[in-house]
């Protein structure tokens, strides 16, 4: 590239890299809402919180990513209409063409990277949101006794531990279990762990006492070195851990296990999710060249471009959705898939033909008195 070709690529990379941190950070506002379960319900800690937020930003950073081009590169380009810095650069010899070179080299890094982050990065970080999310609500524990409070998993069921450690385990336990109104109970023990028996959770207690009231007031009480309480009846188990589109590999997506009910079930809209990660890079091509289209081609409009700006952003945005519309019809009927593919390159064939038609586009008739002057 020129000096004035570097020039223009770094006019155009700075608003791209501040519009696309501006919207990713819009989308991860959104995002954070479905997850603020984690503290809720769950108990947990605002890093725990941000971790599984911060996860979710490669794939939003793919959604946003061919808008962030489209309008980095309106924003640079009309910026540079308007301190004549592209009707200088177009006195100095350069082309359309030329001009434009920096834009289409900007949208092929970006698809590049687009690609990378929809193939590689995203579906990891995806894989690890579910593995911790589901280790978070099947952390029987911690859904049960708050460190140092009392708590309520049931009607009538009251725990305490003192402290909690990694794996369950829990230590100066206090437990009144009063769920029968005939019989509570009353457990102490200085250690337990939550565990799993014939498939039900249960609290195995050691070292402890359980104590009984009787109708004249007195207790019954009995030392024990272990004891344990079945918790089935009160918490459900959580369902088994199942990984989405979104948490899978390319391979995973072509070629998912047939001999499970859940990726039989699944098995067209893995598919569209696969194509739409090879495809939806080509987005970064369409949307850039549909912006050069806008803001290069024709007469430099002194009174400004808005108008202009405002139909190709609504251009640009009714792409977008199309090309979202597409990849979920595309996961009832299989077919559709290759359309994925079409549009994109479609929508940049048809942007790259008006940007080349207006560098070869006939001068407008002389208008009568210049013509006049001109005798």
């Amino acid at each position: 590239m020129s000096s004035l070709q570097k020039y223009l690529f770094r006019q155009i990379l700075g608003p791209f890299a501040a519009i696309l941190l501006g919207l990713a950070v819009v989308a991860i506002l959104t995002q954070s809402l479905t997850q603020i379960d984690i503290i809720v319900d769950q108990r947990r800690s605002a890093f725990a919180f941000a971790w599984v937020t911060l996860l979710a930003v490669p794939q939003l950073v793919g959604l946003v990513m061919p808008l962030a081009l489209f309008f980095a590169v309106v924003f640079a380009i009309n910026r540079m209409h308007g301190d004549s810095e592209i009707a200088v650069a177009q006195s100095a010899g350069m082309s359309n063409a030329q001009i434009a070179s920096p834009i289409l080299k900007l949208s092929a890094l970006a698809a590049l990277f687009h690609l990378a982050l929809t193939t590689l990065v995203a579906p990891a970080a995806y894989r690890e949101i579910r593995e911790t999310v589901y280790s978070m609500r099947t952390d029987i524990a911690a859904s049960l006794v708050r460190e140092g409070s009392f708590t309520t998993p049931a009607k009538n069921l009251t725990l305490y531990a003192r402290e909690t450690l990694p794996g369950g385990a829990m230590r100066d336990m206090l437990i009144n279990d009063a769920r029968n109104a005939n019989a509570p109970l009353t457990f102490t023990a200085r250690t337990g762990v939550i565990a799993t028996i014939d498939g039900a959770p249960a609290l195995i207690m050691r070292d402890g006492q359980v104590q009984q009231p009787k109708a004249d007031g007195s207790f019954d009480l009995l030392d024990f070195d272990q004891y344990v309480l079945q918790l089935g009846d009160f918490f459900a188990v959580q369902e088994d851990l199942f990984l989405k589109s979104s948490d899978r590999y390319l391979g995973e997506l072509f070629y998912p296990d047939m001999t499970a009910a859940f990726d039989i079930a699944n098995r067209d809209a893995f598919l569209a999710e696969g194509h739409s990660r090879l495809a939806s890079p080509l987005l970064s091509i369409a949307m850039g060249l549909i912006a050069a289209a806008v803001m290069l081609r024709g007469d430099v409009q002194r009174l400004g471009y808005g108008a202009r700006i405002a139909r190709a952003g609504a251009i640009a945005l009714a792409v977008r959705l199309v090309a979202l519309g597409i990849q979920a019809a595309s996961g009832d009927d299989p077919d559709l898939n290759v359309v994925q593919y079409i549009f994109p390159l479609a929508v940049a064939g048809v942007a790259a033909w008006m940007f080349v038609r207006a560098r070869f586009k006939k001068p407008g008739p002389v208008p009568a008195e210049l013509a006049a002057g001109a005798a």
